[in-house]
């Protein structure tokens, strides 16, 4: 069987050949081609958090594709919608915004899919989808099992879980959320977007106006993805917003937002900026640059490689390491690659 092109899974468009892959319509096709792919498995949703590596592969992909949305509502407990890992979480958004589900209309706008938000604890503008989880069903390749697993089981954190502790061990089958119903926001704590939307912090807005917000301050930093606009051909925000510990001064000037674990989180963009790297910015002769619309993306502006990618990661690490002695580090999944040396 000849290897498959992985780059156009991507949402960076970068990446190698896998040996075997398999797209699982199915949960049961899902559970049977990862208890067969034994320590060389890769699973891919929405290929929008991910770097894979140029160059053939010695893995076996297994692209989840299943759908399915249930919904039970209750006037007092709200509305539970059990989706699919496969079903697009762009598109969940719309439905809960369009249907009066309210806690998850600031993550409008986000590529991938339903089984990759507890990985990461997918968040943006104040909100993170560990607030509305109440349940994730997966099927555990060390027991071999389908388990359910409750929401304050998860191990959230900031970006985290134990799912993303624990790289490959739980494969999610579906997620439940549990979402109040009305047509207002939860309150607003991001301040660009109370700005943008002309209310107060911690004021409520429509839900309708607030993904619709959402979205166009998404499309203006190149957030939003677009196939015929190359400055968001990115894995989006590349780098963790980096927290210091309770005590720890941050530099001077930097944007700084309160850590729900303690301390500062530090804007790795307003870092990236002051060390000396703008919109743009790219090393000679490399496919990929700095977006022109926003210092945390890194994107492919047409002929980029995997090793285009990661190498000019590691300047932005390097200018910033030098500059504030702060370590950056990566938000999405890197396969094959690393940003070590």
């Amino acid at each position: 069987m000849p290897p498959h092109d992985l780059a156009s899974l991507t949402t960076l468009r970068v990446g190698g050949r896998a040996r075997e892959l398999t797209l699982c319509e199915t949960e049961a096709q899902l559970i049977d081609v990862v208890t067969e792919a034994g320590d060389n498995l890769v699973v891919l949703g929405g290929g929008s958090n991910v770097v894979i590596a140029d160059g053939d592969l010695d893995v076996c992909v297994a692209a989840v594709r299943t759908r399915g949305i249930t919904v039970e509502i209750d006037d007092c407990a709200g509305a539970w919608v059990t989706a699919a890992a496969g079903e697009s979480w762009d598109d969940l958004v719309s439905r809960a915004v369009t249907e009066g589900w309210i806690g998850i209309e600031c993550l409008a706008g986000i590529p991938g899919l339903v089984g990759a938000t507890p990985i990461q604890n997918v968040g943006a503008y104040g909100q993170e989808v560990s607030s509305t989880i109440a349940r994730v069903r997966a099927f555990d390749r060390v027991t071999n099992r389908v388990v359910t697993i409750a929401g304050p089981d998860c191990g959230f954190a900031y970006r985290w879980s134990r799912f993303k502790a624990e790289p490959n061990r739980h494969i999610i089958l579906d997620v439940t959320f549990q979402l109040r119903l009305g047509t207002l926001s939860e309150p607003i704590r991001y301040a660009e977007l109370a700005k943008s939307l002309g209310i107060e912090i911690d004021g409520r807005a429509a839900m309708i106006d607030v993904s619709a917000q959402v979205r166009e301050l998404r499309r203006a930093k190149g957030m939003l993805l677009d196939p015929t606009d190359h400055d968001t051909w990115s894995v989006g925000s590349f780098f963790l917003n980096p927290v210091l510990p309770a005590g720890v001064t941050p530099p001077e000037g930097a944007v700084t937002f309160p850590a729900p674990e303690g301390g500062l989180k530090v804007s790795a963009a307003w870092l990236i900026g002051a060390a000396g790297i703008s919109r743009g910015f790219g090393l000679p002769e490399s496919g990929a640059a700095i977006s022109g619309k926003h210092t945390l993306a890194i994107t492919n502006i047409g002929t980029a490689t995997a090793t285009d990618v990661v190498e000019l990661a590691r300047e932005v690490q390097m200018r910033v390491a030098e500059r504030f002695g702060i370590t950056l580090h990566p938000e999405p999944r890197l396969i094959g690659c690393s940003l070590d040396q």
